[in-house]
C-alpha cells in the first residue's frame, strides 16, 4: 500500500522545518560553493507544503508504480530538493556534504533518478511541464491512480513549450495535474516582468482553462489549502505562488545579485542568527 504523506505536522512545526531547510542550503552552497541559492530559497515553503501534507510517497519504496510523482522543472534550485528528500528520508543526509562534488550523486545541474525520489529534472527550463503532463496522461492510460505535480519557475513560462503545455492539459482534461509556479519576480538577467510581459500570470492560466489559485508562496496555511482544496475532476490546477528571491536571510532577500553567489562563512552565520537556528 502506498505511504500517504508525512506525519502530521502543525503550521508551526512546518514553519519550523522550513527555516531548518533554508539554513542547511545556505550553509551547503557555502560549502560545496554553488550557485543559485536564492531560487533554491524562495521555493522551500512550496516543497515543504507538498512533501510533508500532499504527496502520497513511500521513501524506502521510491519507485512504488503508484507513488505520486514531482517533477522539478526549476532544476537550477535542485538543492532545495535535495534537502528536502533527505529530509523525508530518501538518502542519507550526511551525504549532502557531497553536493556539488566530482562524481557525488548530487550533481548541481541534476539527472533523473541521481538519487532516490528524483523522477525528472531540469536545468534547460521549460520541459518540465510537457513531461508532467506525459505522465499525468499515462496515469489516466494505464488506470494507475497517481497525481502528478511540477514546481516551475516564473522565468520560465516564458518558454513556448510551457504555453503548447498550459493548452493541452485542459483538453485532455488532466485533473490529476497540477503546477506550481515560484513566481520570485527575478531570473538570471533581470525582473521577469521587464523582460516578457508576466503579468496577469493568474489571468493568463484561467484563461488556458486551468483551475487556478493565487497565495503567498510562504504561507504554509496557504498552500497546504490550495493543494487541499477541491477542484473539477477533470480539471488541472496550477497555482501561483508569490514568493521572495531568497527567502529567510534578509541580506538575500530580493537580490539578485545571488542568483550567482555562494555565501561567505559570515554569511551563513549571520543566516543563521536570523532563522533562529541552532
Amino acid at each position: 500500500m502506498m505511504a500517504m504523506p508525512g506525519n502530521a505536522m502543525s503550521i508551526e512545526q512546518l514553519d519550523r522545518l522550513a527555516r531548518e531547510i533554508r539554513h542547511q542550503l545556505i550553509a551547503l552552497s557555502c560549502h560545496a560553493q554553488s550557485a543559485h541559492l536564492a531560487g533554491a530559497l524562495s521555493c522551500v515553503d512550496l516543497l515543504v507544503g507538498l512533501y510533508w501534507t500532499c504527496l502520497r510517497i513511500d521513501p524506502h519504496r521510491p519507485s512504488d508504480p503508484a507513488r505520486d510523482r514531482l517533477i522539478f522543472s526549476k532544476g537550477h534550485a535542485i538543492s532545495a530538493l535535495y534537502c528536502v528528500l533527505a529530509r523525508r528520508g530518501f538518502f542519507p543526509t550526511e551525504e549532502l556534504l557531497h553536493y556539488n562534488e566530482e562524481g557525488s550523486r548530487l550533481p548541481e545541474q541534476p539527472s533523473p533518478g541521481c538519487v532516490p525520489g528524483v523522477e525528472w529534472a531540469t536545468g534547460s527550463l521549460g520541459h518540465g511541464l510537457g513531461v508532467g503532463l506525459g505522465m499525468a496522461l499515462a496515469s489516466r492510460i494505464q488506470r494507475a491512480p497517481y497525481n502528478v505535480y511540477v514546481v516551475m519557475s516564473d522565468g520560465e513560462c516564458q518558454e513556448g513549450s510551457v504555453w503548447e503545455g498550459a493548452m493541452l492539459a485542459p483538453r485532455l482534461r488532466l485533473g490529476n495535474l497540477t503546477a506550481l509556479i515560484d513566481f520570485n519576480k527575478w531570473q538570471a538577467t533581470g525582473r521577469s516582468d521587464e523582460i516578457m510581459a508576466m503579468s496577469p500570470l493568474k489571468a493568463k492560466w484561467d484563461a488556458f482553462g486551468w483551475a487556478t489559485r493565487e497565495i503567498d508562496g510562504h504561507n504554509l496555511a496557504a498552500i497546504c489549502d490550495a493543494l487541499a482544496a477541491p477542484r473539477p475532476a477533470d480539471t488541472p490546477l496550477a497555482i501561483i505562488a508569490h514568493t521572495v528571491k531568497g527567502k529567510g536571510a534578509s541580506f538575500m532577500e530580493d537580490d539578485n545579485n545571488w542568483h550567482y553567489r555562494s555565501p561567505t562563512v559570515g554569511e551563513v552565520e549571520r543566516a543563521r542568527i536570523e532563522l533562529n537556528q541552532p
